[in-house]
């Protein structure tokens, strides 16, 4: 894996550290001025929050298209921005009343639509499904809509990140990782990631947060809070823990935006 991005809720930490930083444009959105990066930004349009809470995306194209440049322009340094994807977790399927076939073809439309709305954006497309089998449908899909995965510098698998069985995203990473196609893990949640690691191009996790609540955890010095869940020296410590023994703990749990500023 050559990216590891660490998740965060905290948007002004963009100006106050340099290591891959990966926030949701959910909470860019609520701000009036940007942090100015210091290090490499990635962009999560907060799609699993939008269907989990509305069952629809209530942010048009047009709209994000023009939040992406902004960010773009005004924090700098952003690497990419993922498209308004459709997850296709069981329960959602349900919320949305849809299908998965229909959700992967609105993914597909939402990239192509963003991709004429603000061709220079660096707009990431988003493989979702939920069987083996769907994923490897939904690049054909891409295909038959003209888009070559295969020569894109990064692109998002989706739905995988509230699995609970290894035995189960192992295999459909390492089959959808076989097409050559340079993934990134949204939120993969696995008992051993060095199985799967090799596979991924990037990955990003929120998992310190869960962590500094579950424990809790507070740092030595630390105070004005009850833990450290929103703290960035836990962070910073808890990311070099996990790039220095990668295979101790899931590296990749992304909590959603619901979790995390609840």
């Amino acid at each position: 894996m050559e990216t590891f991005w660490l998740g965060t809720h905290r948007p002004e930490w963009l100006a106050v550290t340099d290591v891959p930083l990966f926030v949701s444009r959910r909470r860019l959105s609520l701000r009036k001025t940007m942090p100015r990066a210091l290090g490499p930004v990635a962009i999560d349009s907060g799609g699993f929050s939008e269907l989990t809470l509305f069952g629809a995306w209530q942010t048009p194209a047009r709209q994000y298209a023009a939040e992406a440049r902004r960010y773009v322009d005004e924090i700098g340094n952003v690497q990419w921005l993922a498209v308004q994807d459709w997850m296709c977790e069981p329960h959602l399927i349900v919320k949305t009343g849809l299908s998965v076939p229909e959700h992967q073809r609105r993914t597909v439309a939402s990239y192509l639509e963003l991709m004429q709305l603000a061709p220079e954006i660096p707009w990431t497309p988003v493989l979702q499904g939920w069987t083996v089998g769907d994923y490897h449908h939904h690049i054909d899909a891409y295909t038959a809509a003209g888009v070559d995965l295969l020569a894109l510098p990064i692109v998002g698998i989706g739905s995988v990140c509230r699995r609970q069985s290894t035995s189960e995203i192992v295999p459909l990473i390492r089959s959808v990782a076989a097409t050559g196609i340079r993934l990134h893990g949204f939120g993969v949640k696995v008992a051993g990631l060095r199985q799967i690691a090799s596979q991924l191009t990037s990955a990003d996790s929120m998992a310190w947060s869960f962590e500094a609540r579950r424990q809790p955890v507070l740092l030595p010095g630390c105070t004005g809070h009850q833990n450290c869940a929103n703290c960035l020296r836990w962070a910073l410590q808890w990311r070099d823990r996990v790039l220095a023994s990668p295979d101790a703990e899931p590296m990749c749990w992304q909590l959603s935006l619901l979790e995390a500023v609840s």
